[in-house]
């Protein structure tokens, strides 16, 4: 990190939270429900699907927890009853992994069963590291009784290979597949971005040939040609993946991918916690905090 960027992420905290807001806008569709469900339609409008997060993460206590799983419900039952293309991300430590395994597992299975009942789909988030084992965990649990859920697996995590071996011995596997935005020590994940980026290629490839279904979540267009390539080697019917991205990112490279005819599904966060989302993000990515403190005066 440069000392340019270093000095804007300390002092982040101490900019006003509307001049946040704005600049955040365009990567969050808003606080409430119904503007992320006036996002979607836009997406829509522009050949998009979607995938709604209600933001928050690493909950502080259990009924903080059992109302994040009502929300989900209300969003997935607000979803059906609009109409939307769009399935739903949620996160462990949002559903209370901090509170344990079980109590997190029991959590995401009530939204699963709704997401079911309403015929969509839940993708369940990775975090750092230390959540990975006790994620995959709570997936395999949820498989095994459901058709309707995902995972996440991160390229820069040393383990990921592993994981999808094991993953594919449990059955047909649906899972997104990114690089991994937590800060990690080398001995957990790779630090280098060449390595990052072989490693995502062959994860993604890995992922083809057993017959996965894949959500190829990057905005860098190198990892996008490879995905086209080992699309194209393994001939795939466009109904076997998808791309991914963020909401406001590199919208030339999300309309290039659609018109092509590839389905590219859409992160779309919302809710009240923006203002921690925002800065969360700042300062796991301190090198685009130049481009934020730019983005503020144009």
């Amino acid at each position: 990190m440069n000392l340019f960027n270093r000095a804007v992420v300390t002092t982040l905290p101490m900019v006003p939270k509307p001049i946040v807001r704005r600049v955040s806008s365009r990567y969050i569709a808003g606080s409430t429900l119904g503007e992320a469900i006036n996002t979607i339609r836009t997406l829509e409008q522009e050949g998009c699907c979607a995938t709604l997060d209600i933001l928050g993460e690493h909950i502080t206590d259990k009924a903080a927890a059992l109302e994040a799983v009502e929300s989900y419900k209300q969003a997935l039952q607000v979803i059906a009853a609009e109409g939307v293309d769009s399935n739903v991300s949620l996160k462990p430590t949002q559903l209370g992994l901090t509170f344990g395994e079980e109590f997190c597992y029991e959590n995401i299975r009530a939204v699963v069963e709704e997401a079911k009942k309403q015929r969509n789909f839940i993708r369940i988030d990775m975090e750092d590291s230390g959540c990975t084992s006790a994620t995959i965990r709570i997936y395999d649990r949820l498989r095994a009784q459901y058709d309707n859920v995902g995972l996440v697996i991160q390229a820069y995590l040393r383990r990921s290979l592993q994981d999808i071996r094991s993953l594919f011995e449990g059955g047909k596997v649906n899972a997104r597949l990114c690089k991994g935005i937590y800060i990690e020590s080398r001995d957990i994940a790779y630090q280098d971005m060449e390595i990052i980026n072989a490693n995502f290629t062959l994860l993604l490839e890995e992922f083809f040939k057993n017959g996965a279904y894949v959500g190829i979540a990057t905005h860098d267009e190198k990892l996008v040609w490879h995905a086209l390539r080992l699309i194209d080697k393994y001939q795939l019917k466009p109904d076997a993946y998808e791309f991914q991205m963020l909401l406001g990112v590199d919208e030339q490279l999300r309309r290039i991918i659609v018109n092509a005819g590839h389905k590219l599904r859409v992160y779309v966060p919302f809710g009240v916690h923006w203002y921690a989302y925002s800065l969360r993000r700042l300062q796991e990515n301190p090198k685009i905090a130049g481009y934020i403190i730019k983005g503020m005066f144009s």
